[in-house]
């Protein structure tokens, strides 16, 4: 049906412009015979003016005036429905053939015949005679002093010997018929390698598989057709292969933790990765827009300059090392290594790492090593003095000699706790996952720490309540769970005061995470210096922590230690005095 359909259409198509061709070819011709005949017709009147103007002029009829010597003419002529008519320059009938008394006759100057032949020698008209009250076919002829007009009766004959013959018209409508044939015949093979066609293109339009044992005529369409389907078939192959190799390729970069992104040498996107996007986002600080967006990012006016350069300069590429770019940009206390490189084809890929941990350790490292130094100058300060002092003086009594070694032996304590927070928060950050996670219950942690501070506990005076429960469990690690309570009750012994009260609770959890509450009553810590207090070494009172023993480390441990059980930690000071920690672990 649908093979038909598009056989009639091309069918249609050649026959309308056969139609076309054939109908014009007719007019043509049918005007060509009729303007024949009609110049025969005016041929044999223009041939009686001819003789009427040389017997006129033989006979000096203009001189004379004696019109009717041209009745003999009469005898002569071919036709006896042939009028002749002499009419003289200003329009007067001098003569006429079918008029008796054509002296009394209107003036003729108006006559469209009359007009022609005075403005082009000669001219015809058809109409109906308002003397004779007959129709005629009329000629006039202009010879400068008078005019000689024929005319025959525009009878039946006559207008039949005007037609065109019709045995044209039955020529071309035969020819017509034979044509149709043809085009019928033609268009049916054309019309059925198009519906071969058609079908292909809708498969591979459907991307669906083309069969190769489809036949086509053995004619120059069949070959287009057949080379089309190969070309097809061996595009989507190659395509297929291309499309497998950019799937392997995205699920690489998608699991990578730097952005990628690929530009053509028109500065157009090819291919790009879910991180690169989400880099640009932070660094424009703009939302859902897309890797061609980063050319209009200043954070990236280098790399427009670098690639301009690079394309500007039209020279080609070569060599094993290509043009590279390589610099950091900080936003918002995060902080990314840009690379751009231009590859020989001009194309060029920009890869965009997150390095904010790294610059943030390489940063506290580099404050740690400081802090590090000041904090054990103190200890190592206050031993070699007392050494000193007891190396120097042989008199000193024996129990001043005990109080300086009693001394140097507490800084001695102080600076192994330094080195052991040290040691501990360091693990925490570079090798946090060597720790063994299992599952622990905390109330049974909690009481352990309790046991371990018991004696420092009963020198505060301080009072401890728990209020967790036993089937309370967090896959964790108990080393470092142990760390998060004894940082925080030692914390409230050094600082809180005496006669405080220590509150722990698990007030919340949902499906992942237990919350708990750790407070205690006290003194309380200034706002302005609650958001430092995890940082490390960040003292509200330099001088209080080297008395009370701690080494500015504990808060910075309790928070990685959170941290790496998937948790947060924050402070807010109570409102009758002392502080309250609201901390969460992960239950698995």
């Amino acid at each position: 049906m649908k093979q038909n359909s598009i056989r009639r259409k091309i069918f249609f198509y050649f026959l309308a412009v056969f139609v076309v061709f054939t109908v014009s070819v007719l007019f043509f011709q049918y005007g060509q015979e009729k303007k024949y005949r009609t110049e025969q017709l005016e041929n044999t009147l223009d041939n009686i003016s001819e003789i009427t103007h040389n017997y006129i002029e033989q006979q000096g009829l203009m001189v004379s005036g004696d019109f009717r010597a041209l009745n003999q003419i009469k005898g002569i002529l071919p036709n006896a429905n042939i009028r002749l008519t002499i009419i003289d320059n200003k329009g007067i009938v001098l003569y006429d053939s079918f008029v008796v008394d054509y002296s009394e006759m209107e003036n003729h100057f108006e006559r469209p015949e009359v007009q022609k032949a005075l403005f082009s020698g000669e001219g015809s008209n058809i109409r109906l005679s308002a003397t004779t009250n007959q129709q005629f076919y009329y000629y006039a002829k202009y010879y400068k002093k008078y005019f000689v007009r024929t005319a025959v009766v525009y009878n039946i004959e006559i207008q039949n010997f005007l037609k065109a013959k019709r045995v044209f018209l039955f020529f071309i409508v035969v020819l017509f018929v034979i044509v149709g044939f043809a085009l019928y015949f033609v268009t049916g093979k054309i019309g059925e390698s198009l519906t071969k066609l058609k079908d292909f293109a809708i498969n591979a339009g459907k991307n669906e598989p083309i069969k190769n044992e489809t036949t086509f005529p053995d004619d120059e369409l069949g070959v287009i057709s057949r080379q089309i389907i190969q070309i097809y078939n061996n595009l989507k192959l190659a395509k297929d292969e291309l499309s497998n190799e950019k799937e392997k390729l995205l699920s690489h970069l998608n699991v990578l933790n730097e952005g990628i992104s690929f530009f053509s040498a028109q500065k157009e996107k090819s291919l790009s990765n879910s991180q690169f996007i989400q880099f640009i986002n932070v660094i424009s600080e703009k939302s859902t827009i897309s890797a061609d967006y980063i050319f209009n990012i200043k954070e990236f006016k280098k790399v427009n300059v670098f690639v301009d350069e690079i394309l500007n300069s039209k020279k080609e590429i070569q060599g094993h090392e290509l043009p590279q770019l390589d610099y950091t940009i900080s936003k918002n206390e995060r902080y990314f290594r840009v690379q751009c490189i231009v590859f020989y084809d001009h194309s060029f890929e920009v890869i965009i790492t997150d390095i904010t941990k790294l610059e943030k350790r390489r940063l506290l490292k580099q404050q740690l090593t400081s802090n590090i130094a000041h904090e054990l100058k103190t200890p190592l300060a206050s031993i070699k003095g007392y050494l000193e002092t007891l190396i120097g003086n042989g008199g000193i009594p024996e129990e001043k000699q005990k109080h300086f070694i009693s001394k140097a032996f507490m800084q001695s304590e102080r600076l192994s706790n330094l080195i052991n927070d040290i040691s501990l928060l360091n693990n925490i950050e570079d090798a946090g996952e060597l720790y063994e996670f299992k599952s622990v219950k905390v109330k049974q942690v909690i009481q352990e720490v309790i046991e371990n501070l018991g004696n420092r506990l009963e020198e505060a005076k301080a009072k401890l309540s728990v209020e967790i429960e036993e089937e309370v469990l967090i896959h964790g690690n108990e080393t470092l769970l142990f760390s998060i309570f004894q940082n925080l009750i030692s914390n409230s012994i050094n600082y809180g005061g005496k006669n405080i009260s220590i509150q722990i609770k698990n007030y919340l959890e949902d499906e992942k995470y237990y919350y708990f509450s750790y407070s205690n009553t006290g003194n309380s810590i200034p706002e302005e210096h609650l958001a430092r207090i995890f940082e490390r070494f960040y003292r509200v009172d330099t001088g209080r922590t080297r008395e009370t023993g701690g080494t500015g480390l504990g808060l910075s441990i309790v928070r990685n230690a959170i941290q790496l059980h998937k948790g947060e930690i924050s402070a807010r000071n109570l409102p009758k005095g002392g502080l309250e920690f609201l901390f969460s672990l992960a239950k698995n």
